[in-house]
């Protein structure tokens, strides 16, 4: 349990002041959750946090959202994975993660002793009963804030194709997930649509209590040399600074398509680029392939965000969420 004390800490730790006199509050919140600042690692790129628990104090962070976590525990794809990009970079991991029995048994336990905040549970599945299941389990767990459901992931029974490509399908899930948890539910969406503010108020309809947007987007390289793909699976998700524009611009669409919270990602990489997430109308900015080209990217972009909301006149983030459609 977070101590009064603790909270009162955080809530001194979100509003600065600068030599100026200028104060700048950084909190926000999510469904009813407030986090000292907007700033949250994606899953995929943070682990349990434990490695970057080693190089800074990451209570620093909003929170994080940890590995992908899945019914049964998966050994992922096979090698190689990873590949290069100008500006970027494509994944093919493949969900490898020990199992939500392990989470609940092993990994959560040992979160408690560097990370004192709630965390974000990031589920995928395979089918509607798998993440139904899988969140069932999760729910049991007190220091779970809110649950992120990956709706990228292939439907097994619906002949291989992603849920989150299909309004039906994702709101399948929505409303499967959202029966078995008490917590907030959003929804992770895939760009790889022609129409995500559909998908997303799909979502919202179904009872999703927030949106996750974007996901990576489909991408592959071939190798001069040997003149087959990089990427073991052929191709895989593209991510970093390259594709910030694109998700930008769906939080944008997505924010005038429904009115439930919105966290903001893909290709975030400074305070600069918070700040534009949340004027396009995300309520918290998640920072991923960055954190796998500098460990420390998120400790300084929280450091950095009071002295950036001063540059540009700004001091509540709450308040310039989606400003970009008012002005």
């Amino acid at each position: 349990m977070v101590s009064e004390v603790s909270r009162a800490a955080g809530r001194d730790a979100a509003t600065h002041q600068s030599d100026t006199g200028f104060h700048a509050d950084t909190t926000v919140t999510l469904s009813g959750w407030e986090l000292d600042n907007p700033v949250i690692p994606a899953s995929g790129t943070f682990g349990f946090g434990k490695e970057f628990a080693e190089l800074y104090d990451i209570n620093c962070l909003g929170t994080f959202s940890f590995k992908g976590t899945t019914l049964h525990p998966r050994f992922g794809n096979p090698t190689p994975r990873i590949a290069e990009c100008t500006a970027g970079m494509i994944n093919s991991v493949g969900l490898q993660n020990p199992g939500v029995d392990e989470v609940l048994a092993v990994q959560l336990p040992k979160l408690q002793s560097y990370f004192h905040k709630k965390v974000i549970a990031n589920v995928s599945g395979f089918s509607v009963e798998e993440y139904a299941e899988t969140v069932r389990r999760l729910d049991e767990c007190d220091q779970i804030g809110l649950f992120e459901v990956n709706v990228s992931c292939p439907n097994v029974h619906g002949g291989g194709i992603s849920f989150g490509t299909s309004p039906e399908a994702a709101a399948e899930v929505t409303a499967a997930v959202r029966k078995v948890t008490r917590r907030p539910v959003y929804i992770k969406l895939t760009p790889n649509v022609t129409d995500i503010a559909s998908i997303a108020k799909a979502c919202e309809d179904a009872g999703a209590d927030g949106i996750s947007l974007i996901n990576t987007l489909l991408g592959m390289r071939i190798d001069l040399k040997t003149k087959r793909p990089v990427i073991a699976n052929k191709m895989g998700g593209f991510s970093g600074p390259a594709v910030f524009p694109v998700a930008l611009r769906m939080v944008y669409q997505v924010y005038e398509a429904v009115k439930i919270p919105i966290m903001g990602m893909g290709g975030v990489s400074s305070a600069e680029d918070v700040i534009e997430m949340m004027l396009a109308g995300a309520a918290a900015v998640q920072i991923g392939a960055a954190n796998l080209t500098d460990p420390y990217i998120c400790r300084d972009i929280v450091a950095a965000l009071p002295k950036t909301m001063e540059q540009y006149g700004i001091t509540s983030l709450r308040e310039i969420i989606g400003a970009a459609h008012r002005n």
